[in-house]
């Protein structure tokens, strides 16, 4: 069994960390963020994933370590996790500030005899493990290959199902550069029984993007769509996409999920992955059109949204607005539809807005400061208070919310109803 450190324990690397301590190899968790760390350290995660709380209990202080020096867990560690977030850069590149961050923790280690392997997980665009973070390491004389070996291992975890997806992957892929960090990773993730993928370093890289560009792509294309079935009218558009999900082309697929449209894609991944690969393709001299267009697709639905709503309703109604989070089942409010149309919808003059999530309130709340929204604690408070209801996210809970008060004018942003 090996033993293996993460630094950034977000949803990528806390469950990383608790994913290899489950199959027996000794993690070492660290994190900047102090307040994270220490709510981890009582045995309690900091956002919600299913699964998360049972696997931290089964194995925090047993094969689950948090470290206030992170140095010390290198020095004995085989292997180096970096899972530590790639914002947007001003020009919609990824910003690697945090990924030089964590290597200029440990880099004085990595010479001193002992072979590891650096593991980029952060999600990056291809060329960047090859061209920028290889290049950083050569200007500190750190030479990837000979004293140590330098991987990327693109993750494929979904909010709200993130244990799940980790210990039963459906595929693992590692970008590598030499035999022995190949055979390291391979031996690290044997006990998974998933198909490993040893790749070149781009092309481990390129695969994570040909994934989330892909869906950016299908619920730009559905949103897309459905503003065309709105203009033209007299389409009920929730039943022509059920019917198009249908198609035996398909093959068995579930992607009715994001072939669906909404108030456009959010959360941390898409948004971010999508303008990274169109920033990443214009340095490079290409202008990728159809990404262009995904990402103007998605950044026009909170406008197109607010104005459906306002064409409906007028600044002196109460409005009810349910859903804060970007996608159901999870507490994620970052670049969520719902702050969107809450902020365009402020801007046209709509003061009197109620919100309930499930479980984001309080996140939203915290992150949305210049709202002064009315947060309500159940859907039956929000109902008796506004005048009329606004589906922004499609939590099961809203799903029949319109038999539930069938008196109620409701507004389904979503098409769930």
């Amino acid at each position: 069994m090996y033993k293996v450190t993460v630094f950034g324990l977000g949803f990528v690397g806390l469950t990383t960390a608790l994913g290899f301590a489950e199959k027996g190899h000794t993690t070492f968790g660290f994190d900047v963020n102090h307040e994270r760390m220490e709510m981890i350290i009582k045995g309690v995660i900091p956002f919600m994933e299913p699964g998360l709380n049972e696997a931290l209990t089964r194995h925090l202080d047993n094969k689950f370590f948090l470290v206030e020096n992170p140095i010390d867990a290198v020095r004995q560690s085989d292997f180096i996790f970096l899972c530590v977030g790639t914002p947007c850069g001003a020009n919609g590149q990824a910003d690697l500030k945090y990924i030089y961050s964590a290597i200029n923790m440990f880099s004085d280690i990595l010479n001193d005899g002992k072979y590891r392997v650096m593991v980029i997980k952060s999600t990056v665009p291809p060329s960047t493990t090859q061209e920028k973070v290889t290049s950083y390491l050569r200007e500190r004389g750190l030479i990837p290959g000979k004293a140590f070996g330098i991987s990327n291992n693109p993750e494929f975890l979904r909010e709200g199902r993130c244990w799940d997806d980790f210990i039963n992957a459906d595929r693992i892929v590692c970008g590598v550069c030499d035999d022995k960090s190949s055979q390291m990773l391979q031996t690290l993730y044997r006990e998974f029984n998933a198909p490993f993928f040893a790749v070149s370093l781009n092309t481990a890289e390129f695969i994570k993007y040909l994934s989330n560009t892909l869906l950016s792509t299908m619920i730009s294309y559905a949103n897309e769509m459905s503003k065309i079935g709105d203009v033209i009218g007299d389409i009920d558009i929730k039943d022509a996409f059920k019917v198009l999900h249908i198609d035996k082309r398909w093959g068995g697929c579930n992607m009715a999920s994001y072939v669906y449209p909404g108030c456009g894609y959010g959360g941390y991944c898409l948004p971010k992955d999508t303008q990274a690969m169109y920033a990443a393709s214009l340095e490079k001299g290409f202008e990728p059109m159809i990404l262009k267009k995904v990402i103007e697709t998605n950044e026009s639905m909170p406008d197109f949204m607010a104005h459906k709503i306002c064409k409906i309703l007028s600044p002196s109604d109460n409005i009810g607005i349910l859903g804060l989070s970007f996608k159901p089942d999870s507490d994620d409010v970052r670049d969520s539809a719902s702050g969107k149309i809450i902020a365009k919808l402020i801007e046209a003059g709509y003061h009197n807005l109620l919100a309930y999530d499930p479980i984001a309130n309080e996140a939203f709340k915290k992150d949305n400061e210049e709202f002064k929204l009315i947060y309500c604690a159940s859907l039956e408070e929000i109902q008796k208070r506004a005048d009329v209801l606004v589906i922004l996210t499609a939590w099961q809970e809203f799903l029949n919310v319109n038999e539930i008060y069938p008196d109620k004018t409701i507004i389904d942003c979503r098409y769930v109803l």
